[in-house]
């Protein structure tokens, strides 16, 4: 087996906070898309995002990722295609959400969400020591007031949403958000933020797939052993993103968007498959950025999230979504802001905790 390289923590709270940032920005692309269906360009970027980008880069950097899949066990990879499977059904309403609720609230909500689960899901499904384990170490304490913080911060938002709501009149609140529907917003927030969590537990449950691409001849370098982990939870979720795409296009009599005259076809097919190249960016960055954490490496999810929702936030003010509102709606916004940051951090604590 190839010998671990020596971890660089300060490299990979960089790598991360890198991919919270292509988190919060990869929906700006699908701005410039002219006359085409939702489905139309979700697609194309469900086809770059989800297998192409992964793809190329997987065999560019692991030359082994052929035989590395052929060998793995099949539980496992089921196992990672089911959570990226999981994660599908939240990618696809994650977009509706931000239609809703605008790019700075959405994101916060979603990726609050996200967290929370995250902490929360893996050892109740695990049950027995693991749940045990939760109220009676140290580390399962502090991950459990982890939690309990991110929902604190999840509902400041949400009470800084419904503050706006009430302020604003419809016509500014469509200047910002061309569709923002408030309840909308946040039934879909919840779902997508809790099915979305499938990814971190698909990213994070392929142990063997990265032991084989560090053993396998041509061995695979430790910064990229995640690669074949990476495309096969991204398989997953393209099944369910664009099965559910060609359902659309087949029911909407939408599928000659993509050949369509009088429409701005080829600016379209670039700008959708950016905003997958964007989005891929952001769990490339969590799987390369686990290696320099050496032990830490579970402190790469809460960082990634909280990148993503600072990212988010400054952007939605650059956008001017929060335009107009009262120092008191600005007020929850932050301090939910910083309720869900420090969540992140308090799960990292509890990770190191873990360790020792």
């Amino acid at each position: 087996m190839q010998a671990v390289t020596a971890s660089n923590p300060a490299l990979g709270i960089l790598i991360f906070t890198l991919g919270g940032l292509a988190g919060a920005v990869f929906y700006m692309p699908f701005k410039k898309v002219r006359n085409w269906a939702w489905e139309s360009y979700w697609m194309i970027y469900a086809v770059f995002g989800l297998l192409v980008v992964p793809w190329l880069l997987a065999l560019t950097t692991s030359p082994n990722l052929l035989a590395v899949l052929k060998s793995a066990p099949a539980s496992e990879i089921l196992y990672c295609m089911i959570c990226g499977a999981v994660w599908g059904f939240g990618g696809l309403t994650w977009g509706l959400m931000i239609r809703y609720l605008g790019v700075g609230l959405g994101l916060a909500m979603g990726a609050g969400l996200t967290s929370a689960a995250g902490t929360l899901i893996p050892p109740l499904l695990k049950g027995g020591d693991a749940v045990h384990a939760m109220f009676s170490t140290s580390a399962g304490i502090v991950s459990v007031i982890a939690a309990l913080v991110s929902v604190a911060g999840i509902v400041f938002v949400g009470l800084a949403g419904m503050s706006k709501e009430g302020e604003l009149p419809e016509a500014e609140k469509k200047k910002a958000v061309a569709e923002f529907n408030f309840k909308k917003g946040m039934m879909v927030a919840i779902f997508s933020g809790l099915m979305s969590s499938g990814m971190s537990f698909g990213l994070q449950g392929g142990p063997q797939l990265q032991k084989l691409a560090l053993s396998t001849a041509p061995p695979t370098s430790v910064i990229w052993a995640g690669m074949p982990v990476l495309v096969v939870v991204l398989l997953g979720g393209f099944v369910v993103n664009g099965g559910w795409c060609i359902i659309l296009n087949i029911r909407n009599r939408t599928g000659g968007d993509y050949v369509r005259s009088g429409v701005p076809v080829l600016p379209n097919l670039f700008f959708a498959a950016v905003a997958g190249a964007i989005w891929c960016s952001q769990f490339i960055c969590f799987k390369t950025g686990e290696p320099q954490m050496g032990a830490t490496s579970y402190i790469g999810w809460a960082v990634l999230l909280a990148a993503q929702i600072l990212f988010s936030q400054l952007l939605g003010l650059f956008l001017g979504e929060w335009k107009g509102t009262s120092g008191k709606t600005k007020m929850l916004l932050l301090v939910g802001l910083v309720l869900l940051i420090s969540s992140s951090g308090i799960a990292g604590y509890a990770g190191s905790l873990a360790t020792k």
